[in-house]
């Protein structure tokens, strides 16, 4: 039987909640966490079926969906959901090479983010990640349903758009950056983007069982020769790399017309892989001409990398607060006064092409 109770009952600015996993243990851990932090906690489900009748008579900010659940599984919840009613679903996954597959199926289906379970007890990792998850569940809340859901499919094949090359004048440098939201942003800005001159850093937040199935999924929908970067890894035209979770992507060396990237700790980041890291180090390094893309996420993450971009002679492109989940990061650029142009998503391929695309 479904509960509708709300744990908290307190502030009224406070992320109204739904959790819903097959397991009442690990509802009840969730729910503990987020009622410490401040988010009210108004309903639980223990599987899909569930959730959708729970979802309807609470109407809450955020649904917290576990991925594996006997009957109606996380994913066919999702889309259900979104065709019913739709809310902000942050999905809880295996922090695995097959957790990420299925999920970025459900961000496909209309998820806005996934909180990736760290290995052993599940149990302990959740209760050592608790700031990561009850950040992870304010930032859904925040999100802007309309753009998540927007054309869930990114283009691919004939549609992307990018048969055509584009000639360049010179060597072009493309570093972008992007959290919440920032998967799909991603893969539609790089399917639309026309091949070129021109070398591509992707810094996602992601952790490390994420990124080699992101980058896998980036080379599919591109023209471009996509794949996670590893220490040393050298790029050049046509060619892109994926900062990997849980290192730090700063450009080595650049010399005609050929990238090199090497993986750093930095204790200094808040976030791992940092956007700002690999734009400073870009910034400081590639002498033809370089372009810095800011799109959708949380914090400010990327704010600093666009001054140091900007102080450089590099172009740098926010993407606009109508077509992002979560308008922190652009907004954070943006207010840097470092920001050249302000684009809708499907308008920023062709301003990292300066206009060429």
């Amino acid at each position: 039987m479904s509960r509708t109770t709300d744990r908290r009952g307190g502030r009224s600015d406070a992320p109204r909640v739904v959790v819903v996993d097959d397991s009442p243990f690990m509802r009840g851990l969730i729910g503990d966490v987020l009622t410490d932090a401040g988010v009210a906690v108004v309903g639980e489900a223990g599987d899909g079926e569930e959730a959708l009748s729970v979802v309807g008579e609470t109407r809450p900010d955020v649904v917290t969906m576990d991925v594996e659940m006997p009957g109606m599984g996380g994913l066919e919840a999702v889309e259900r959901l979104m065709a019913e009613t739709p809310t902000p679903v942050l999905m809880l996954s295996a922090h695995t090479a097959e957790g990420a597959e299925v999920t970025f199926e459900a961000l496909e289906r209309g998820a806005v983010d996934f909180f990736s379970k760290p290995g052993g007890e599940v149990s302990t990792g959740v209760s050592r990640e608790a700031d990561r998850l009850v950040e992870a569940v304010r930032s859904v809340a925040d999100a802007d349903l309309e753009a998540a859901t927007r054309d869930r499919n990114p283009r691919s094949g004939a549609a992307r758009g990018s048969a055509a090359n584009v000639d360049l004048e010179e060597p072009l440098t493309a570093v972008i950056g992007a959290s919440t939201g920032g998967p799909k942003a991603v893969e539609r800005v790089l399917s639309a983007l026309p091949m070129a001159d021109c070398r591509v850093l992707v810094v996602q937040h992601m952790p490390e069982a994420f990124t080699p199935r992101f980058a896998e999924r980036l080379d599919a929908a591109s023209e471009y020769d996509v794949r996670e970067a590893t220490d040393g890894a050298r790029i050049g035209a046509g060619e892109a790399l994926v900062a990997p979770g849980g290192s730090h992507m700063q450009v080595g060396s650049y010399r005609a017309g050929r990238l090199r990237v090497k993986l750093v700790e930095d204790d200094d980041a808040s976030v791992t892989p940092a956007v700002d890291v690999t734009m400073r180090s870009a910034a400081g390094t590639v002498s033809d001409p370089l372009v810095g893309v800011v799109l959708t996420g949380m914090g400010d993450d990327g704010s600093a990398g666009v001054r140091a971009m900007a102080d450089a002679g590099a172009r740098t492109v926010a993407q606009s607060e109508d077509t992002c989940v979560v308008y922190g990061m652009p907004k954070r650029a943006v207010g840097t006064g470092a920001v050249d142009s302000v684009c809708d998503l499907d308008d920023v391929a062709g301003a990292i092409l300066g206009g060429a695309a």
